[in-house]
Parts: C-alpha cells; sequence; structure tokens
C-alpha cells in the first residue's frame, strides 16, 4: 500500500521533507511529531524510508464507506496497531506497552505527544505518558519531528484534502534521554522530557505555543461557538420580537 501512496502523494502534493539523515538507517527511534491534521498519518509514514508504526484509533480500522475501507487498508499496509479508546486509561497502558514492543524489535515508533490534532493551528502543550515513558523504558533516541501547513490541506473536519498547497516535514535531531533511563515512573522527569521535546517541536515547525492540552483547547473552541451561537440566536428572536411589535403598533396607528 504504501507503494502506491507515497508515488500519489509526490505526484498531487510535492511534498518537501528536510533532515531526513537524522533518522537512523537501523535501530529503534522514536519520532515525536506535532499533530495538524488527518492527513499526517499519511504523509509521514509514507515519505519516509523507513517503517514508522504509529497508534491509530481503532475507528480508523472499522469505519464503514469507500473513505472508511481505503483509510484501513493505508493503515494495515503501512503497519499501524489500532488501540481501543473506550477505555482510556487501559488505552494508554497497550499503547505504552506497543510502543516499547516496537522499539525492542529495533524499529520506529511514531507518537503525537500533543494526543489530538491541533484545532488552530497551534502547538499545544504534551501529554505526559506515552512519548516521555516509552523513551525512558528503552532508551531510545527521540527524532522530533514538525509537519508543517498539512492543515492547510485538510483542515478539521474536511474529507477531501485541498490539491495546490505543498506540505513539509521537517526532521529534527535525535534527542538522547538515556540519562534519564529506569526514571519512567518519575513524573517530574517524564513532564521535564515533554516539555524539552515539545520546544524541539516548537523550534522545527514555527507554531505558536500554548501552555494548555488541545483537548482543553477544542473544548474552549466548542463551548465559544454555542455561546457564539446561542447570543446569535437570541439577537435573531429579540429582533423578530422587536419587528413583530413595530408591526402590531403600525396596525393600531391605522386603525
Amino acid at each position: 500500500m504504501k507503494l502506491i501512496v507515497a508515488p500519489m502523494l509526490r505526484l498531487f502534493f510535492r511534498p518537501w521533507v528536510e533532515g531526513i539523515e537524522n533518522i537512523p538507517d537501523e535501530g529503534p527511534a522514536i519520532l515525536a511529531s506535532n499533530h495538524l491534521s488527518f492527513s499526517d498519518s499519511f504523509f509521514l509514514p509514507a515519505l519516509l524510508k523507513r517503517r514508522v508504526t504509529f497508534i491509530a484509533k481503532a475507528e480508523y480500522f472499522t469505519t464503514p464507506g469507500l473513505k472508511g475501507k481505503l483509510t484501513a487498508a493505508f493503515f494495515k499496509g503501512v503497519g499501524q496497531l489500532p488501540v481501543d479508546r473506550s477505555g482510556v486509561r487501559g488505552a494508554g497502558e497497550a499503547a505504552i506497552r506497543s510502543g516499547i514492543a516496537v522499539i525492542e524489535r529495533g524499529e520506529v515508533f511514531g507518537v503525537y505527544p500533543e494526543g489530538t490534532r491541533s484545532p488552530d493551528g497551534k502547538l499545544y502543550r504534551g501529554k505526559v505518558g506515552g512519548l516521555a515513558r516509552i523513551a525512558l523504558a528503552t532508551g531510545a533516541p527521540v527524532i522530533p519531528v514538525a509537519m508543517i501547513d498539512t492543515e492547510k490541506i485538510q483542515p478539521p473536519g474536511q474529507v477531501l484534502p485541498k490539491l495546490g498547497i505543498r506540505p513539509g516535514i521537517r526532521i529534527g535531531r535525535p534527542m538522547d534521554f538515556s540519562r534519564y533511563q529506569g526514571m519512567e515512573n518519575d513524573r517530574f522527569i517524564l513532564r521535564s522530557v515533554t516539555d524539552e521535546v515539545m520546544y524541539e517541536i516548537m523550534r522545527l515547525s514555527g507554531q505558536e505555543y500554548v501552555d494548555i492540552y488541545a483537548t482543553a483547547a477544542k473544548r474552549q473552541i466548542a463551548e465559544a461557538k454555542a455561546e457564539a451561537k446561542a447570543e446569535a440566536k437570541a439577537e435573531a428572536k429579540a429582533e423578530a420580537e422587536a419587528k413583530a411589535e413595530a408591526r402590531k403598533s403600525a396596525a393600531k396607528t391605522e386603525s
């Protein structure tokens, strides 16, 4: 599947890649990337020489329809691992175990430290957990990755990608956290490692950094939209009532 998708992406989008030499030709490594768009999960594993295994939502493998079937076929073809997120804690532990298993096989494991796609193109606080715990448990180097302009190709909620936009992938130098190996249960160390990686992603991507979780930002945005919608509805109702009252007054005057 990768042999089919990669040439198509290069043909239609002409993506560029910088820092490809920072990914080792062999041996374990962790790719830590920002997450701007659903299409990140296509561009990143398809355009790199080595196979990159990401943890993917189980829904990506079970969604009905043509898009669902194509997505499932691609993810299976490039070796993505489905994880059921219905139980958040259990899903997190399963993802960490899967990531450690990938690293122990000497392969490349990919992770989105923000935990979800950015709702507005900004870079959000990395979640303490998967990335740092896998890095400290295995001693594998962490390679920061910045996806560039993929949110312009496929903004949240858009099904079909836009043509005419050239996205990019900027890969940073490997980060060594072996000095903390065996300290994967120390939450302060986990936060420090995560923040250090997020800083490198910010530097590579040029994104504005917001020190809250993306899930909280999504909730705030949704609440603001709901509030604006309610205000607009109230204003429309008040305007309609005012017009109705004006018509009544005009009718009384005429009579």
